[in-house]
């Protein structure tokens, strides 16, 4: 349930309305707005009596929510969720936001060559991974934390604000001390724990949908990270397991304006992930934006021949630079 306060409600009203949800041994969940506060009864076991509430002072109206991710739902929060990055980048709410660079940190050189062709070409933060969770045992695993620490460089030195993955409690840990953004790997989107742990974070958390996830099991798994406090959730479609060789999985175009109607929470595409071949990168990510995307996460390498992750599937910068000019063509005047 939602209980929506009126525009003169009182700071003492809110915390009224916050100990009888409480009383009742519910979780309250305040949710400023642009003109008035609303209140999320969470972890309620069934249907909440609108009367118990509607006669409270500085209550406007009791409304059902009918869906079980409440806090993802724009029946809960009906405005965007707009995310305020380092450097002043917005991701959400008509903000679009290009997240790009290698698939995982090699060396300080490597990421420093990267980030600055990808940041002349018009990148707001850089991606790159310390942590690599393999589908083999014997393959790259990443720097782990001189990995993350080359990412502080990478900042240090271009203003480029980082996203990088945790995949477990003790990366995550290191990643919110030194990244801007924590992210989720799909294999980690039901980790409920890993989830539980990035909602109690400092930082905004980019979640990417698990490999054969439905969008219901996706909300659900961003519901574990709001429901800890942390609302700073950027959801990521990265594709689904498909049925074809001619690509690595299958891009779910048509999961992005569902997700933006049913919740308030930004959504990017990676379509490099998606893709798994360079050829077919450039085409999804305009399809991604055509469909309403609030943002890319690309993959960028100088060398991808002798690149230590996907590197069959990372643009050159020069390719980049060209999307980069074709995307500002679909979304003219929209950059953050």
């Amino acid at each position: 349930m939602l209980i929506v306060m009126e525009k003169k409600a009182t700071d003492e009203d809110i915390l009224g309305v916050v100990a009888k949800i409480e009383a009742l041994g519910y979780v309250a969940q305040p949710i400023p707005g642009g003109e008035r506060t609303a209140i999320g009864i969470l972890r309620n076991p069934g249907p909440v009596d609108p009367a118990l509430f509607v006669d409270l002072p500085g209550v406007q109206e009791a409304i059902p929510v009918s869906r079980p991710y409440k806090l993802v739902s724009r029946e809960m929060k009906r405005e965007d969720t707009v995310i305020e990055l380092p450097g002043g980048v917005k991701v959400g709410g008509g903000h679009f936001v290009i997240m790009a660079g290698p698939c995982a940190v090699e060396s300080e050189t490597q990421a420093l060559t990267i980030a600055r062709a990808v940041q002349a070409a018009g990148a707001q933060v850089f991606r790159g991974g310390a942590f690599k969770p393999r589908t083999s045992p014997y393959s790259y695993q990443g720097l782990e934390e001189e990995g993350l620490k080359i990412l502080a460089q990478v900042r240090a030195e271009t203003g480029l604000p980082v996203v990088t993955e945790a995949i477990d409690h003790h990366s995550l840990d290191l990643v919110e001390e030194y990244a801007d953004i924590i992210q989720i790997g799909a294999r980690n989107m039901q980790n409920f724990s890993l989830l539980r742990r990035a909602g109690q974070a400092r930082k905004p958390v980019l979640l990417k949908r698990g490999m054969s996830a439905t969008l219901e099991e996706f909300f659900m798994a961003a519901e574990y990270i709001l429901s800890e406090g942390n609302t700073q959730v950027i959801l990521c479609e990265r594709g689904v397991r498909g049925i074809g060789s001619h690509a690595r999985n299958t891009l779910d175009l048509a999961a992005i304006p569902f997700v933006k109607r049913e919740s308030h929470l930004p959504i990017i595409a990676d379509p490099s992930h998606a893709a798994g071949r360079r050829l077919l990168v450039a085409p999804l990510a305009r399809g991604a934006v055509a469909v309403g995307a609030d943002g890319l996460m690309i993959e960028v390498h100088h060398d991808p021949a002798h690149a230590l992750s996907d590197g069959p599937q990372s643009l050159y910068p020069q390719q980049f630079a060209a999307l980069m000019q074709e995307i500002a063509g679909l979304r003219p005047g929209q950059w953050s």
